[in-house]
This record gives structure tokens, sequence and C-alpha cells, in this order.
């Protein structure tokens, strides 16, 4: 079914609709003031994107868990087929995970949800309307067309989760379908600190302070994010490495993002490279950051300058000696163009059309209305249709246009053997 393609299942083609009109669209989703469920910490929110398909929702893909956060900027992308001519309902719960592997399961873990199209989302909301039912005259803000929508996020039986919103932000996958393969290291990152009571006199009320690691016991646990700059000036997160523990000069994990994701397909995008002390409840402390573009990168590959200075501007600003708060290292860079049809058609590639055609009698006798061998006095039978449906369009890119027909299967006259 198509509503499971973006979990890699290849949509059957509809018979009712064979031209299609398919893009491929990328969803970005953050939310705002969601509800605490936890006690000590904050909620650990996870989306679930489920899609309507026959009747019945079904679960496409999920997120990762952020935690201790109310505020979430999911560095998960969804990427759903968007058939024009087609209704494609879409329905975004947010559930505090307990770290269960059966998100979605438990009741007191939702935090809201909202319903809508791949097209279309419906402005208005009559009140006592729970928010999973269709509307009647749904409006005309568009997911795709206007690229960014925000709604708020209900409760079942149609109550407001508080002041809870989530944003869906969308983008058409151009075709160019190359990706890059990624890896980064750090050095000599800060080791974040913070005042705690003991220690020198401040000089008020008789309180003492003093300068200490922000992890009294361990080091600096960091991790990079990666934000694309968009016309507009907003920001996007492309990519948020793993955390890795204790360690002021970390090596993260290989990654890979579609250019498309990573600079929209322009090399000379600006990128904003974040690095940070990770948090446990969510208060993540700022290491320090770089601007860099995909086109400098591979420069930088090419010339083996491939570090930046990790900059703090409070710091910079501060201190008169500050040089950088650690440098990050590009340590791999590889591109992978995938190519499409249309790339291998405009390269010169022929194609060579051949059609066999199957003349057992299990088809039927030629004679016999039913039989996709009949020969209609009228109008060509299925086979025909058939070659000249195909063979038209293969036509234009057979350089000879000379087409083999093969046969098999027929009693050939006049010893009628096959």
């Amino acid at each position: 079914p198509r509503a499971l393609a973006g979990m890699g299942d290849v949509p059957e083609p509809s018979p009712q609709a064979p031209l299609a009109v398919l893009s491929k669209v990328e969803l970005r989703v953050s939310c705002k003031h969601l509800l605490d469920r936890d006690t000590l910490n904050k909620s650990d929110p996870c989306v679930l994107l489920l899609m309507q398909s026959q009747g019945q929702w079904m679960e496409v893909d999920r997120s990762e868990v952020i935690k201790s956060n109310l505020n979430p900027v999911f560095a998960k992308i969804f990427t759903v087929d968007y058939y024009f001519e087609e209704v494609q309902k879409l329905r975004f719960e947010v559930y505090d995970s307990h770290g269960q592997p059966g998100v979605g399961t438990h009741d007191d873990d939702f935090l809201g949800g909202m319903e809508c199209t791949v097209g279309q989302v419906s402005l208005g909301t009559p009140p006592g309307t729970p928010p999973w039912c269709p509307l009647p005259n749904p409006g005309l803000s568009q997911i795709v067309a206007q690229k960014r929508v925000t709604k708020p996020l209900f409760l079942k039986y149609g109550k407001f989760a508080g002041k809870s919103t989530i944003t869906i932000i969308s983008e058409e996958i151009s075709g160019n379908n190359g990706y890059v393969e990624l890896a980064f290291r750090a050095k000599k990152l800060d080791d974040k600190v913070s005042w705690v009571p003991g220690g020198r006199r401040a000089g008020w009320a008789g309180l003492c302070l003093i300068l200490l690691p922000q992890d009294l016991f361990s080091k600096s646990d960091p991790f990079l994010e990666i934000y694309r700059i968009d016309d507009d000036r907003s920001e996007q997160l492309v990519y948020r490495t793993e955390v890795v523990k204790n360690n002021l000069s970390p090596i993260w994990e290989p990654f890979k993002v579609s250019l498309n994701s990573l600079c929209s397909c322009e090399e000379k995008r600006k990128l904003r490279c974040v690095v940070w002390d990770y948090d446990s409840r969510g208060k993540h402390d700022f290491i320090g950051e770089f601007f860099t573009t995909f086109e400098e990168m591979q420069k930088a590959m090419g010339e083996n300058k491939v570090q930046w200075d990790c900059m703090n501007p409070k710091y910079k600003i501060k201190k008169r000696n500050y040089k950088n708060s650690g440098v990050v290292v590009l340590l791999d860079l590889k591109i992978h163009r995938v190519y499409s049809f249309l790339d291998y058609i405009m390269g010169g590639c022929q194609i060579h059309f051949t059609v066999a055609i199957d003349f057992t009698a299990s088809n039927g006798d030629p004679r016999n209305s039913c039989s996709l061998h009949y020969i209609n006095p009228y109008q060509p039978n299925e086979y025909l249709k058939a070659l000249v449906a195909v063979g038209e369009i293969c036509q234009d890119y057979d350089s000879d246009k000379k087409f083999s027909a093969l046969g098999f299967g027929a009693r050939i006259p006049p010893k009628y053997e096959v």
C-alpha cells in the first residue's frame, strides 16, 4: 500500500490512475509548549507519523526521542510520497517516551496529536469537533504550498493540549537524488564550567563561589548539530550526531544526508555547525560554532585544510587572548550520485525495445471475446493496446527504430507442434 512507501515498500500502481503525478516530500517537525508529564524531569517527546490506507491508520515512521525537552526540534526527517490527485491523510502523534519499545501504546504518555493531509490542512476547527474527524469544508492552508504550517495539538475527544503546537515544514525533494557521507571529529574542546558554592569570595551576602567544571566528575559530553540557513534566514536542522561521553576530542560516527536536505542542492548555501555539551535535563551548554558551505567542505578536503575554529562569540568579546573553543575537523567527505532515468537518457543511453508474446492456448481461443487473443474486428485487442502504449514511448529512445517481436508457445501449421 502507498501509505507504507516511506518505510521502503514499493507503491503498487493504481489501475484507476495510471498517470499519477508523484513527488517526494520531506517533512520536518518541531513542537512548542508540550505538556509536562514527568514528575522529576520534563517530558521526553517522540513523534509518530501515521498515514491512512484503506480506512486504517498505519504507522509510517517515528522520530528519535529527545530527552527532557518541551520545545523539541526533531532531527528525523520524514519522507512521504505526494500524489497531487489524491487526498492523503496524515496524523502526527506526540508521546512522552519512557524508553519502552512500544511508544504510542499508553494513553498516559499521549501529549497531543494533529491530523491533516499532505496537500491540505484545515484552517478552522468547529468547537467540540474531535481533531481526528475530517472537516466537511477544509480550508486552503496547504503544507506543500505554504511550506510551513503551525497547528495546535489536541488530546483525545477534541480537548486542546494546553498551549502545545506542532510545526510542519515541507520541502519537495528535487530531481538531484545524490547524497553525501560526512565524518567529523573535534579537538581540544572547552570543558564547560559553572559557579558552585564554596571557594573564592564573590563579595555579596557572604556567598562564596568557585569555578569548577560543569561535569564535576567528568569532561564534557559533546555532540554536533548542522543547520542549513535558508533564503529567509531561518535555520533547518539537518543532522544531530550522537553524544560522545566524557571526551574533549570526540570522534563522531559517519553519517549520510541527501544533498537536498544538506544544502537544497546549492553548494554555496551557508551552513551553521554547533557543538554542545549534552545535559540529561535538556539544558545543553553551548561550546562553540562555525559557519561553512558544502562548497567549502569540498575544497577543504582537496587542499587538506579540513578544520574550522569552534568559536564562542561571548568569549571572543570578553577574552582578549581568546583563540577558539576547540577545532572541528572534517575527516571524510564522499559524494554519492544516484542517477535517475532521465540522467541516463540525457547521457546518451539507448533503449532497445523487444517484445515477447505468449501464444499458448491457456489464454483462450482467439475467436472467443473473453480471450486476450480475441481478434476484434472493430478495435485492437489487449495485446496490441499494450504494444502501442509502451512502444510509442520507447521508440523515441531507440536509435535504429527496429523493434524485435518474439513469440512462444504457438502451434505452427501444418503439424501444429510447439
